[in-house]
């Protein structure tokens, strides 16, 4: 595959990746305001289900699923993977969620690439390429005037909603970062299904996937199935290729249309109006994207 190809294909499965995170995120608030389901049990049963699916996935790949558990270097890196950066970033954007919105969530966790473009500058001693000061400035106005309206008082959230908010800016930063010399040396799909079972593993000591709460009907089946397989397992699995073919910061831009995914969602399932505020917040998010495609980050 050419590099303009790689290219392509990263920026295709970043956004894609977003758009189900973004899903995800409106069904986690469905199952906690209207099922009673517990972000405990949630984040642990995602978790184990889909690093299983991802091991198997893998397994059938041909790939050599234990390679990763040879040396005392990659299980390092590997455990600190799973428990501070897989673990992390779907428990405190959970946390988020319970404490605020799924949209308030969703701004507070972008400040992640911000924290990227900060960290990139002082490792490669530069700041962000033109271009890529352009994209920031454009997608966190978007994603700003997508979720408030423009409207500063909107977000006037609890302490602790705004604690879990923070760390999940933290978590997305790490997440994105830290795991980019396992992938150069793994297949991204055994990483993260190590990476997952790991979280989910250890979560089991907080909340036991056999102690099923909530209520439960299709409804519930469905978003569960969807959080599961879509917003884990695939979003997961799509944003690490997508680091691998285009590099952390660049991904992490391109995520910015979760919060675009999200306001369709509530458009089209609940009915909520998409004014004028709306449509510019969107235009600014296309306008990140578009910017980016012309930027020339490097990899980690």
């Amino acid at each position: 595959m050419n590099r303009y190809s790689a290219r392509t294909l990263g920026i295709i499965f970043a956004i894609t990746a977003a758009v189900f995170w973004g899903l995800s995120g409106t069904f986690v608030q469905f199952l906690i305001e209207t099922r009673e389901i517990e972000i405990e049990w949630l984040v642990t049963v995602r978790l184990l289900v889909s690093g299983v699916l991802l091991i198997a996935y893998s397994q059938l790949k041909g790939n050599d699923i234990w390679q990763p558990w040879q040396t005392r270097r990659s299980i390092g890196r590997l455990l600190m993977f799973g428990l501070l950066g897989m673990l992390s970033i779907q428990y405190t954007y959970f946390a988020t969620i319970k404490h605020s919105n799924a949209a308030t969530a969703t701004v507070l966790q972008y400040l992640g690439p911000v924290l990227i473009a900060v960290y990139l500058a002082f490792a490669r001693k530069r700041w962000p390429s033109g271009y890529e000061r352009i994209a920031i400035v454009c997608g966190a106005l978007g994603a700003f005037l997508l979720v408030t309206h423009g409207q500063l008082g909107v977000l006037s959230i609890s302490v602790p909603a705004l604690f879990w908010g923070l760390g999940s800016a933290v978590a997305l930063a790490f997440y994105t970062i830290q795991p980019a010399e396992l992938l150069k040396r793994y297949d991204s799909a055994t990483l993260i299904g190590w990476a997952m079972l790991i979280a989910g593993g250890g979560f089991t000591f907080v909340s036991q996937p056999w102690n099923v709460p909530g209520i439960w009907n299709a409804p519930t089946y469905f978003a569960t199935g969807f959080i599961i397989l879509f917003g884990t397992l695939a979003a997961f699995w799509l944003y690490i290729a997508a680091i691998k073919r285009i590099g952390p910061q660049q991904a992490s831009l391109l995520a910015f249309t979760e919060p675009l995914s999200a306001a369709l969602v509530a458009v089209v399932w609940l009915n909520a109006p998409f004014g004028l505020i709306d449509w510019i917040g969107t235009a600014f998010i296309l306008a990140a994207i578009f910017v980016l495609s012309k930027a020339d980050t490097t990899q980690v």
